[in-house]
């Protein structure tokens, strides 16, 4: 672990994080352009503030993190706005605080260490937080106590959560594409921003989003997913990407009209970023 790791350090990647995040153009999400799904911009920014300095204190384990940050949120703000971001960044935190190495064999090591106290603690949390679409399970149900690790509880859900399946995949989305993506849409334009947007619609257009899966089926999630792959071609093709924030910004309305919320892809983005900042 590098000298200049701190608590202090880590918080401001994850603060810094969430706010590149809310000031990016993110079609069906809330960012300064545009609120959304009942929620306004102010509410991030102050779930943000609040989970900063606790999912970054040194010496807690991964489900401590998630149940403190998700208490974090529901101090300041009375609603569910980062439940995903949690899950993803807080095994990054601890990664940041664990021995030598990249911080993604870090973060592998973080994860083969998870336990049923993490499990039973992140249920706590996710109950707690009451994502839309929560509903019972047959297997690992989050409102009963857990019989396994919260890896082999995320092992058991990959396939249905994308979020689930990074926990299951050692964040592959993070470390692969989304990390190229983003450095490889800085490189090219020098603009943070740009950057963002360019890597929340490459994950919209990858992958049908979770969160849309969980609340609309398969068929909605794939038709906003391939609506995303078109608007992402487009934005590609701009010199100027500003000349298509129009037609984005019509994209955004249209989907919150339609109340679609990609949050997975949207959580997967600052959790890209928060690794970005970590390295």
């Amino acid at each position: 672990m590098s000298k200049l790791v701190s608590n202090e350090v880590i918080a401001a990647a994850f603060k810094q994080a969430c706010m590149a995040e809310l000031t990016a153009l993110k079609p069906g999400n809330v960012h300064i352009f545009s609120d959304g799904h009942g929620m306004v911009v102010q509410q991030f920014i102050q779930s943000a503030d609040a989970v900063a300095a606790v999912i970054a204190q040194p010496g807690l384990k991964v489900g401590e993190r998630i149940l403190a940050a998700v208490e974090a949120t529901w101090s300041v703000v009375d609603c569910n706005t980062n439940l995903g971001i949690v899950l993803l960044c807080a095994p990054l935190v601890a990664a940041a605080w664990a021995g030598q190495g990249s911080l993604q064999h870090r973060l592998q090591q973080v994860l083969q260490g998870l336990d049923v106290e993490d499990a039973n603690l992140a249920f706590k949390a996710i109950v707690r937080a009451n994502p839309a679409g929560l509903g019972g399970s047959n297997q690992h149900d989050v409102h009963a106590a857990s019989e396994v690790s919260l890896l082999a509880a995320m092992q058991a859900s990959a396939q249905r959560d994308r979020i689930a399946w990074q926990y299951a995949h050692d964040f592959a989305d993070i470390f692969g594409l989304g990390l190229k993506t983003y450095q490889q849409a800085l490189d090219r334009w020098q603009n943070e921003a740009w950057a963002v947007t360019t890597l929340y619609l490459t994950l919209l257009a990858t992958y049908p989003d979770s969160h849309l899966l969980r609340k609309y089926g398969l068929a909605q999630a794939e038709e906003v997913r391939l609506q995303a792959a078109e608007h992402l071609q487009a934005w590609l093709a701009q010199d100027n990407p500003k000349l298509y924030q129009r037609t984005l910004l019509q994209f955004d309305a249209d989907l919150k009209t339609n109340r679609l919320n990609p949050g997975t892809s949207a959580d997967l983005t600052v959790a890209t970023l928060m690794a970005h900042a970590l390295q």
